[in-house]
């Protein structure tokens, strides 16, 4: 069965940095197309961030120039480095495929204060 373990969040002040990872079993990252999604508080999920297989990237306009994605496919991992954090940045970060297929992780928490 397909898990994906997010990691690397925490409590960081604005303007600061945080990486994340999404460690994926099985066969995952063999889908095309993997993201990075966040939910804030009060609010739906949202797409922040995907990468293609070949390593084509695109991001929401909210994190464009500050958030970067990456993909280590022989590691079955996914990337988030996040800088310049805002506290509109705060929320639980998921990854999952660009569908948002696979059974959801349990996110990492991210919380970014003024």
């Amino acid at each position: 069965q397909v898990q994906l373990v997010e990691s690397g969040g925490g409590l960081v002040q604005a303007g600061g940095s945080l990486s994340l990872s999404c460690a994926g079993s099985g066969s995952i990252f063999s889908f095309p197309t993997m993201g990075w999604y966040r939910q804030a508080p009060g609010k739906q999920r949202e797409l922040v961030a995907i990468i293609t297989r070949g390593g084509n990237t695109n991001y929401a306009n909210s994190v464009k120039g500050r958030f970067t994605i990456s993909r280590d496919n022989a590691k079955n991992t996914l990337y988030l480095e996040m800088n310049s954090l805002v506290p509109e940045d705060t929320g639980v970060y998921y990854c999952n495929t660009y569908s948002g297929g696979f059974p959801w992780g349990q996110g990492t928490q991210v919380t970014v204060s003024s």
